[in-house]
């Protein structure tokens, strides 16, 4: 498995009245490791050029041990499932020194054609992308079917 890719820092702007990282913005670490994942299985810029887009249709977060300002931040991602118009990601959110793990997150993201803004088939490179990856463990709480 590769190592986890630096995300940044926990800004000031993230932390709450607890002195740790709001909930919400876990959200945002898991949608920066989405943005350094998407090259890798041939979405982003060159996927949108295409008329596609990729849309979260669903999402699960648990918190395991809290990063405070300041923390560096490392995400580690692996493609769980798919299928012709969905993809099933877990990232996990670790300290980008010490390496212990603080969050993970499930995501469900469908194919999107952009114009007719509806779900629509991943083109055949991409579906290839997605079954070159490494395998991921099964799911926790998510699948590519409600």
């Amino acid at each position: 498995m590769p190592s986890p890719a630096a995300i940044g820092h926990v800004l000031p702007e993230w932390v709450d009245h607890y002195g740790h990282m709001n909930l919400a913005y876990y959200v945002v670490a898991f949608d920066l490791a989405t943005d350094l994942l998407w090259p890798r299985l041939g979405l982003g810029p060159v996927f949108r050029a295409q008329g596609l887009g990729t849309f979260a249709a669903e999402n699960w977060v648990a918190y395991k041990r809290e990063v405070t300002q300041g923390m560096p931040l490392a995400a580690r991602s692996e493609v769980l499932a798919h299928d012709a118009k969905r993809l099933l990601l877990r990232h996990r959110l670790f300290h980008g020194t010490e390496g212990w793990e603080s969050a993970e997150c499930e995501l469900l993201f469908l194919c999107v054609d952009l114009e007719k803004r509806r779900v629509a088939e991943w083109p055949v490179a991409v579906r290839a992308a997605f079954a070159a990856m490494p395998p991921g463990e099964a799911p926790k709480r998510l699948a590519l079917k409600r």
